[in-house]
């Protein structure tokens, strides 16, 4: 074998192709779409674990550099120009490159698109190796991989890459989903190409926005409610792909990508998903949160990727240690998976990983090495980068899993010469949890800084409960569990029913003991639980109790938190509402009211809850 090996390397140094034997690969099967999401796992419709082994077929989003004719392939990165389609098609058929794709163990594409592609009416160029596909546009294309891939048992994803169709990811315009165009626009597209493949239960994700980053003069935040924020972006693009086009779909956000100057002195870094540990996604529909993040070991922690222009000496992921590395990708991404029962839990994907073939560098093998038996030791969801790219007698950019020269011939990463391919079938051939995942308890976050965030169904069918206040509420099946002194936060958790209907509670009138005293007590009518709350400034307002379709316990304590955190042990659901004095109440409770004082140096924010079994 290895003297094979060796004869193989040597013919295509010599750009003597020999074609790999075929190899027999089942087209993924035995999923039942659409899927969804139980604590850190993604599963199908039948309950079962789906891990997204994928890879990255690019094109669609841009090739073009962004300088030279958009026409010459030398004006695209790597030479590889792919004319706004998934790449390599003028030299593979759309079949071949799935053949491939299957052989490599994987069932799902990540299918990178750009806005500008999907308004571009004009034909693709000539794809001698797919000629049914003459006289399409660009969109018309990306639907016909879609179909190929989805009937051949593939999930896909679809991802909003660029919004120009350039080459990605530095201050190329596309560094944020508003800085192209406005944000209106960038929503109205999610919603036409949501609905566009909406019959299509294959089609199960929507990668919101690619490597959010800043441009020449902002910086993207998460959660400072203005228009660079990217979680409250993302959150409504979210509520409304799941209000407006199609329920089915997961939701994909990606970490912040960059933030900062990159120079010495300056702050600069890499927050990923950092952020969402405080302030995390709650959908309308739970169970369809995925978080991603990208890792590649040229950039690190706080470096940009950068040579020359941009470089700092903060170290690369690859110069880091075996353990520093995993230390690192725990804070930055790994945590969200890896720590259950928390309103931030959600399956990780790797959307986005990669190395050169042709790398001869001891430290960038070495961190791929690690990057990916760390991918296996944690059994977490990944996408490498790129999945097909060019090649002409063996030579070329050399990222990609499968390469194809003009004449059709193919090398890839399990052809005996590829260094990478031992790890790679490390990683899809690792132990992963499968089978039956059983159902999670659900934590969810309620933010009221800056607007109503009404995550239930039920309650936008209502009239405005309380006109003037900003209000929360609960996804349906949750109810609330724990609430800020200050702060505006709200913490539900619960598997439950619906409420079957609901009271807005504004005063004592349902009070039935003095469980708070000389303070105002707002309490549920019997049989309801408090399922959200409104605020007027940083006062308390009103109670919305949803009522119980089970019988609900009438005992109960008051757990007070004017003065300090006031929560079960062990952090259930995590820190909800970060540097503020929080109350919750224990597992198997329900909140039935709250109390607050308006006696002077108070805000009437709330100090107590009333916690019933």
């Amino acid at each position: 074998m290895r003297i094979k090996s060796v004869l193989l390397a040597v013919l295509v140094t010599a750009g003597i192709v020999i074609p790999p034997p075929a190899v027999a690969a089942a087209d993924p099967s035995g999923w039942v779409a659409p899927l969804s999401t139980r604590g850190r796992y993604i599963v199908d419709a039948a309950g079962d674990r789906f891990k997204l082994k994928a890879a990255n077929w690019h094109g669609a989003s841009g090739t073009w550099t962004g300088s030279g004719d958009v026409n010459d392939p030398a004006a695209h990165h790597a030479g590889e120009i792919a004319y706004q389609t998934p790449l390599g098609l003028e030299r593979a058929s759309i079949d071949t490159v799935i053949d491939g794709l299957a052989e490599l163990g994987l069932n799902s594409v990540r299918l990178p698109f750009s806005n500008a592609m999907i308004h571009d009416t004009r034909p693709v160029p000539e794809l001698p190796a797919n000629p049914e596909l003459r006289g399409l546009t660009p969109l018309q294309v990306y639907d016909r991989v879609v179909a190929r891939l989805t009937a051949r048992g593939f999930a896909v994803i679809l991802n909003n890459h660029t919004t120009t169709s350039r080459w990605c990811c530095g201050l190329d315009g596309n560094e944020r989903w508003n800085t192209a165009q406005t944000e209106q626009r960038w929503q109205d597209d999610w919603l036409f190409m949501a609905r566009r493949y909406a019959a299509n239960k294959r089609v199960v994700g929507a990668d919101l926005y690619n490597e959010v980053r800043r441009d020449v003069f902002d910086d993207p935040n998460w959660g400072w409610g203005n228009g660079t924020d990217w979680q409250r972006a993302s959150q409504r693009v979210a509520d409304r792909i799941q209000t407006e086009a199609n329920p089915d779909l997961l939701l994909i956000v990606e970490g912040i990508n960059w933030t900062g100057v990159p120079v010495d002195g300056l702050p600069h870094g890499r927050p990923t998903l950092e952020p969402a540990r405080t302030l995390s996604h709650t959908l309308v529909d739970s169970g369809k949160l995925v978080y991603a993040a990208h890792f590649y070991g040229y950039t690190g922690p706080n470096h940009s990727g950068a040579t020359g222009t941009g470089e700092t000496h903060d170290p690369r992921y690859r110069d880091l240690s075996p353990q520093q590395l995993r230390d690192v990708l725990h804070r930055q991404a790994f945590f969200v998976s890896a720590e259950t029962g928390k309103h931030y839990t959600a399956p990780l994907w790797i959307s986005e990983f990669g190395e050169g073939r042709h790398t001869t560098d001891a430290a960038s093998r070495a961190w791929f090495e690690n990057f990916v038996g760390y991918l296996a030791e944690t059994d977490t969801d990944f996408a490498y980068w790129p999945a097909v790219g060019f090649h002409e007698g063996g030579t070329g950019n050399g990222w990609s899993l499968l390469s194809w020269d003009t004449g059709g011939g193919r090398v890839d990463v399990l052809d005996g010469t590829d260094w990478r391919g031992p790890a790679w079938r490390r990683l899809v051939d690792a132990p992963s949890r499968s089978g039956r995942i059983p159902d999670a308890e659900r934590w969810s976050m309620l933010n009221l800084d800056y607007a109503d965030f009404q995550a239930s169904r039920g309650v936008r069918a209502m009239a405005d409960w309380n006109p003037g206040a900003r209000k929360g509420a609960c996804p349906d099946g949750q109810r609330l569990s724990g609430l800020a002194h200050t702060g505006n936060r709200g913490l539900c958790t619960g598997t439950l029913a619906a409420p079957t209907g609901y009271a807005v509670v504004r005063d004592e009138s349902y009070v039935d003991t003095d469980w708070a005293s000389g303070y105002t007590k707002v309490q549920c009518p019997p049989g309801h639980a408090a399922v959200g709350y409104s605020v007027t400034g940083a006062a308390f307002s009103a109670l919305l109790c949803g009522r119980s379709a089970t019988p609900l316990g009438r005992t109960g304590r008051t757990v007070w938190f004017d003065r300090g955190d006031n929560r079960p042990s062990g952090n259930p659901g995590g820190d909800f509402a970060s540097g503020h004095y929080k109350g919750q109440c224990a597992p198997g409770e329900y909140v039935a009211g709250v109390a607050y004082t308006g006696r002077v140096g108070s805000n009437r924010t709330p100090d107590a809850l009333l916690c019933r079994a």
